[in-house]
Formats: C-alpha cells, sequence, structure tokens
C-alpha cells in the first residue's frame, strides 16, 4: 500500500507552483507543491497558524519588488562568496613596512565610519581585535613630525563624528568584559594586553563601518561598507606609546571579535585572509583569500585543548642538512611579532648547529647573541634553515638572517631568533617574508606558497571611493547575539563546532514518523514545512 506525505514547499524566489512526487523503497511516495513565499496562497497558510498578515507585501507593490530586489542581492552574495570573492582595504590591497620607524611592524591604510577617516594601522595575526587611538585620554603622538616617513598626520576616532557608529553594550555576546558592567546597557569596555611587557589598550567598543572593495567572483570590482566591531582605545601604554601602532592595530586573529570573521559572518568572503611578506618592504592583505591550488598547507592545532589561534605543529626545525632531534614544537603564526621565538632548549640546539655550520667568528649585539661580521671578503655561506611542519610539509626560511650596526660604522648579520620560555613558539614576520601565507579558519588550514607579492585580485591596488548600497537596501548588519551563540553559523571552523549529526535515510520509518524525511530530497535552500 502506498503512504503519500504532502508537503508544502515555500521557494525564495520560484515565481510558479510545481507538483511532483518521488517513489522511494517500500512503496512509500512522498509528493510536495512548490509555490512562491509571497503568494497568496503562502498567505493563507501563515494567516492559519496564528501569523499576523498586516505587514505582508501586496503583490506587485513597490514593497513587493523591494522584498524580490533584496532577496535577488543575498542570493548573489551567496554565489559570489562561492566564486571566491576576496575584499581589500578601499585605500588598496598593499602593505607596508617601515622598518624601525615604527617597530618593524606590517601596516594598511584603512578608513572606517562615515565620513570616512583614514588609519594606518599595524597588521596582527596574533590578536583579534581593531582598535584605533579615540577620544584620547594616553595616546602616541599623531603629527607627521614624529614620523619621518610619513607626508600627513595620523587620525583620532571620534564615534560622535560618524553617523554610522554605535556602542556595543554590556550585554552584547561580543562584550568580553560584561559581566563586570553595572548595568547590561552600559557601554561595553575593553582592555587587550599584548606579549610586549606592559603593553595594551583600553577604552570601549563601538561597532561602525570599515570601507572595503570587492574583486573576483561575478563582479567587477565594488565598494563594500562592511560593519566590525572597533576598539575606541582611549590609552595605550608601553610599545604603544614608543612608536609602535601609533594609529592602532588590526587583529586578524580567528575571534569572533575580528575583522575576518565578521566579514565570515555577514556573508561577504569565507573566514580566511591572507597576508603576502614581499621582499622589498611592502606586500598585500586580501580577505576571503583561500591561496592558490598548488600551495604548501598545514592544519591549525589547538592550544591547551582550544583552537583559538593559528598554532601549528613543528615536527623539526632543519639547520643545513641537520634536523637536531627532538625540536619539534608547536608555534604560534604571528604578523604582529617582528622576530622569531623558539623554546628555550629548542633554541639552544638549533643556535649550537647553526653557529657549527656558519665556521665564522661570532659576535653578541645587544639582545642578539649570534651575530657575524662581514669582511672584505664578505659573509662566510649561510646555511639554509627549513622548518617541517605536521604532513611533512616543508617550510623553507627565505631570509634567516638580518643586519645590524653596532654604531661605529661595523654592519652585522644576526640570526633572527630569540628564546622563549616554554613549549610554545612564535613564527614571526622574519620567517614569512617571500610568502603569501594564507590564514584559512574555514578549514582550519595554514597556506603558504612563494611569492614576490604582486596583485592577486587584477588591479586591486586602484581605490574606490566607497559608495551606499542601493536606496532602500541596507548592507549586511553585524552578527547578532544570537548568531554569535549559533554553532552553525558560517564558517565556523569544523574542528570547533563539530561535524552535523548524519541525517537518517529518507527510507527509515522512524525518521517519517519523526521528520517528514522528504525535506532530505528537497533543494537545501527552501524552507519545508510538513503537513502530515
Amino acid at each position: 500500500m502506498a503512504i503519500h506525505f504532502p508537503a508544502i514547499v515555500l521557494l525564495a524566489a520560484a515565481a510558479a507552483a510545481l507538483m511532483f512526487s518521488v517513489e522511494v523503497a517500500a512503496g512509500h511516495t512522498f509528493s510536495s507543491r512548490l509555490i512562491h513565499r509571497y503568494s497568496d496562497e503562502a498567505v493563507s497558510f501563515w494567516a492559519s497558524k496564528g501569523k499576523s498578515m498586516t505587514s505582508w507585501p501586496k503583490r506587485e507593490s513597490v514593497e513587493h519588488m523591494r522584498l524580490l530586489l533584496s532577496n535577488d542581492l543575498k542570493r548573489q552574495k551567496l554565489k559570489l562568496g562561492s566564486q571566491k570573492q576576496m575584499l581589500f582595504p578601499s585605500q588598496g590591497s598593499e602593505t607596508h613596512f617601515y622598518g624601525n620607524d615604527l617597530s618593524w611592524l606590517h601596516y594598511a591604510w584603512i578608513d572606517i565610519g562615515t565620513p570616512n577617516t583614514s588609519f594606518l594601522v599595524a597588521l596582527d595575526a596574533g590578536s583579534d581585535l581593531l582598535w584605533v587611538p579615540c577620544n584620547c585620554v594616553q595616546c602616541a603622538p599623531l603629527s607627521s613630525s614624529y614620523y619621518s616617513m610619513l607626508d600627513k598626520d595620523l587620525n583620532e576616532y571620534s564615534p560622535a563624528r560618524s553617523s554610522t557608529s554605535k556602542h556595543l553594550s554590556c550585554n552584547h555576546q561580543l562584550c568580553e568584559l560584561g559581566p563586570n558592567c553595572q548595568s547590561p546597557k552600559e557601554r561595553c569596555p575593553y582592555t587587550v594586553n599584548y606579549f610586549s611587557e606592559n603593553t595594551s589598550s583600553s577604552g570601549f567598543l563601538f561597532e561602525d563601518q570599515l570601507h572595503l572593495t570587492s574583486v573576483g567572483g561575478h563582479e567587477h570590482q565594488g565598494a563594500v561598507r562592511a560593519p566590525v566591531v572597533i576598539g575606541c582605545g582611549s590609552k595605550q601604554s608601553g610599545t604603544y606609546l614608543d612608536g609602535a601602532a601609533p594609529d592602532g592595530v588590526m587583529g586578524l586573529g580567528p575571534g569572533e571579535i575580528s575583522v575576518p570573521s565578521s566579514l565570515a559572518k555577514s556573508g561577504f568572503v569565507s573566514r580566511s585572509f591572507s597576508l603576502c611578506f614581499g621582499k622589498s618592504n611592502s606586500g598585500t592583505i586580501f580577505f576571503g583569500d583561500q591561496g592558490p591550488e598548488n600551495q604548501r598547507q598545514s592544519s591549525f592545532v589547538s592550544l591547551d585543548g582550544k583552537y583559538n589561534t593559528y598554532v601549528v605543529e613543528v615536527q623539526h626545525y632543519c639547520v643545513g642538512g641537520t634536523c637536531p632531534k627532538q625540536s619539534g614544537y608547536q608555534a604560534l603564526v604571528d604578523s604582529g611579532s617582528s622576530f622569531t621565538f623558539l623554546p628555550s632548549e629548542i633554541f639552544t640546539k638549533v643556535v649550537t648547529e647553526f653557529d657549527e655550520q656558519m665556521n665564522a667568528t661570532r659576535f653578541s649585539i645587544e639582545d642578539f647573541s649570534y651575530c657575524y661580521k662581514a669582511s672584505s671578503r664578505g659573509l662566510p655561506s649561510i646555511p639554509n634553515m627549513k622548518l617541517v611542519l605536521a604532513a611533512n610539509q616543508s617550510f623553507v626560511i627565505q631570509n634567516p638572517m638580518f643586519t645590524i650596526s653596532n654604531g661605529l660604522g661595523d654592519n652585522f648579520y644576526c640570526a633572527g631568533i630569540q628564546p622563549i620560555p616554554g613549549m610554545i613558539g612564535i613564527i614571526g614576520q622574519n620567517f614569512l617574508e617571500g610568502y603569501r601565507m594564507v590564514f584559512d579558519w574555514e578549514n582550519m588550514k595554514l597556506g603558504w606558497s612563494r611569492s614576490k607579492c604582486q596583485d592577486i585580485g587584477g588591479s586591486a591596488k586602484l581605490p574606490l571611493t566607497p559608495t551606499p548600497p542601493p536606496s532602500g537596501l541596507t548592507s549586511n548588519p553585524l552578527p547578532t547575539t544570537e548568531q554569535q551563540r549559533s554553532p552553525h553559523g558560517h564558517a565556523v571552523a569544523p574542528a570547533i563546532a563539530g561535524k552535523a549529526t548524519p541525517k537518517p535515510s529518507a527510507a527509515s520509518p522512524d525518521a517519517v514518523s519523526r521528520h517528514c524525511a522528504m525535506s532530505s530530497l528537497l533543494l537545501s535552500l527552501v524552507l519545508c514545512l510538513c503537513l502530515i
């Protein structure tokens, strides 16, 4: 005997109704009727369920057409994402390196707010928050007269002057210090402490628009305004008062509050980004970049049982053709660290082997103990260095040395590594030079490929004037508290969220009685309402 299970399926975009049925094992027949979500029949259905229909758009009205257009635009964004759309700052994808003048960090110009204000932010994959100087109580000097390489003053953010700025309240999911507030409606405070001694930023959290440009996918370049969380940094300390990141820091970590995570949650791009570190003191940054197919890659691993930062497993640190025994460790990949740090025990093994292979007189210059002076015949041959990551993936270090002067006119070549307590090391930007580094949290992979850091997005360095969305439509909002809590939101790392439980077979009697299994045979983008 055939058993029929009818269902109404409301399509988001279909204009016509469609009747069909599917025959399955044991004589069961599943049938469905497809109707438009804004049709009269859909109105009747929702009304029967007690839903108020006073705001339902009249057919062929302006509001009706606007809703259809809005749905189309959302679908196009989803399609663009699948075609590897990428984003970069509206002022261009190029990053800048100013050496000792700005504490050996890489920077990018970004625009925030309405009207937009420009900031030169340090790029830091080791932290999550984007903060800029704001309502300053204790900030670094912003006048260009303090920085010889700049031709214009740096800026201070003022939430009151941006029409798109709004504060985050203490009850927001992204407010870590919320439990310390006296009232859930108070402004959310923040404090971020950094690895450098006594270095921090503190203030209040706001939401505002970050101005970006899209490239790739189905479209040519286009302006994008993305809602992100911004730290209004009124008080800085430590190295942030001594020349490092005077105009703010863009945290690129995997935390929910970071720019890459916000862009992914809002559906703009995948939860990944790339930083390219060129040998010419410049590079590029692209959000949504998942790297070329031929890149090498290694999986991110947990740190103390948690996946909350970009940590990889280093199995061996090799010098020349020698890989010292027990030279493996876990390492944080951190673009905000100028140099590379090894656990003290590993450091001793590596520099001992390195010094033997250098076969030259060693000097100590300030904090660097493994330096070598160039003679009239030049520097002795420098042994190759490489890291062997998990799955036997080799990461060849392009330039393990850097040049330093002793102040007397003598130049020395020093190994750019330092010891660090504990067993967690840091792969700093000096080891990333010459590579396009891909931080792909969506697939839990670190990717790398040799690159000269040409523009990977066509003509992406050409800035575009940001434009508002079409009249009557808004840009994607910042993810809500509910979305932040959801383990099934866009681009949550599989290792964190866990894999979804497999659905029962459609022919299973238990499944039929519980779920109306026909839904597993239909399009995944429709809403199935079972009427038994």
